[in-house]
């Protein structure tokens, strides 16, 4: 089965799903869905009680759900219960909430954007858009980031051309290219900003992001350029777009006399910035 991870936002909770694209469906956390509904202080107790329940009343929506990995609150992958759209709608109707219709219609709705993004993948970048505005992103870092994720596409295109395999081949390649420009692994530059299973990217400053996307651009350029034969050749290769951007970055550095790669969050800063621009108009409404 071939899944692509996704946080969806439902009233602002977040509610964890996979994509299948062999089948075409949405796998989602029941746990999730529960909290959402319930707001139960203990929404895994709830749907260990719901569950017996259904089963003892011969539910076979409950019989079919089946469980899969998704991250956990401590950022580890963690066995989750999950459900396809058409199995969470009869497990809501077992469910007592004012929000299940606005749910169910909100799930419809989940369902129906993915079978559209695959017509129109443009559609994609539009609800990215609004997922990364949601959570509290500045409509600045958004732009960078995602420009980020087209030139890491077309990098993957290129590798894809080159006969190389997506999973730990990509996942080297990509290790290469982060150390060679911001003299860190994925590993260490994660650990620098307190992470653990959260996408890197979404956690750089627009300066990392851009000097993120000139090393994968240049990787893509040099690649098409000199045509690698292999992952050997590509691992190469990978260094020496992460190059391009380690001297953009040195020199970048020697001018401000700051680092570039920090601790920073750009999450946090726009948070910040937004809280700092709410004290500074009340102190004006207070002086006025």
């Amino acid at each position: 089965m071939s899944k692509q991870t996704d946080i969806k936002i439902f009233e602002d909770k977040k509610v964890r799903s996979l994509w299948d694209n062999e089948n075409e469906k949405w796998y989602i956390s029941i746990i999730d869905v529960i909290a959402v509904l319930t707001e139960s202080v203990d929404p895994n107790a709830y749907w260990r009680k719901l569950k017996q329940r259904l089963k003892e009343e011969g539910n076979e929506t409950v019989t079919n759900c089946h469980g899969l990995k998704m991250p956990a609150p401590d950022g580890k992958m963690r066995l989750t219960d999950v459900a396809d759209t058409e199995q969470l709608f009869r497990l809501i109707q077992s469910i007592p909430s004012p929000k299940a219709e606005p749910f169910k219609q909100w799930l419809a709705q989940v369902a129906s954007e993915r079978l559209d993004e695959m017509q129109d993948p443009e559609l994609s970048i539009d609800r990215a858009l609004e997922q990364y505005m949601k959570l509290g992103y500045s409509e600045n870092w958004i732009n960078q980031r995602l420009k980020s994720i087209e030139i890491r596409k077309e990098l993957t295109d290129e590798w894809k051309k080159r006969g190389l395999k997506e999973g730990v081949q990509f996942a080297t390649l990509t290790d290469i290219i982060t150390k060679a420009w911001s003299d860190k692994t994925t590993k260490e530059y994660k650990i620098l900003k307190g992470l653990k299973k959260e996408n890197l990217r979404d956690n750089m400053t627009n300066t990392e992001l851009i000097l993120n996307m000139l090393a994968e651009a240049s990787t893509k350029d040099i690649s098409a350029a000199t045509h690698p034969k292999d992952f050997e050749e590509s691992k190469k290769v990978a260094k020496q777009g992460g190059n391009v951007a380690k001297v953009a970055r040195k020199e970048l550095e020697a001018k401000t006399g700051k680092n570039v790669v920090t601790s920073l969050n750009a999450k946090k800063l726009s948070e910040s910035g937004l809280k700092k621009l709410e004290d500074e108009q009340d102190k004006k409404k207070k002086r006025k």
